[in-house]
């Protein structure tokens, strides 16, 4: 299983626009096999920092994801337009879960 935690602040212009991105890449993600994966995003109570948090069953369905057009595209855009800083990564490594399906 692989958990990755990224957070970025994006400046105020461009949150609607980043908005729009994600929830283009979340309609490509519905057709995926969601029993592989989960990916979430939150916004902090700022309005401006974005938190992505995904969980993986294996490399496999990670760069399946991560290489989905409409992924590159959200990405692209943050990164060339939207973002205001940078995006700080984190690798987690799961201790316990409630749920199974996340166990190796």
């Amino acid at each position: 299983m692989i958990s990755v935690i990224v957070t970025y602040q994006i400046k105020t212009e461009f949150v609607e626009q980043n908005k729009i991105n994600i929830h283009n890449f979340f309609s490509d993600f519905k057709k995926l096999d969601a029993s592989q994966f989960e990916y979430k995003v939150f916004i902090k109570a700022d309005g401006v920092t974005f938190v992505h948090h995904s969980l993986y069953k294996n490399e496999e369905i990670q760069k399946e994801l991560l290489n989905i057009p409409s992924f590159l595209e959200f990405q692209k855009q943050r990164d060339e337009i939207g973002l205001n800083g940078k995006p700080q990564i984190e690798i987690l490594n799961l201790f316990a879960s409630s749920d199974e399906k996340w166990k190796k």
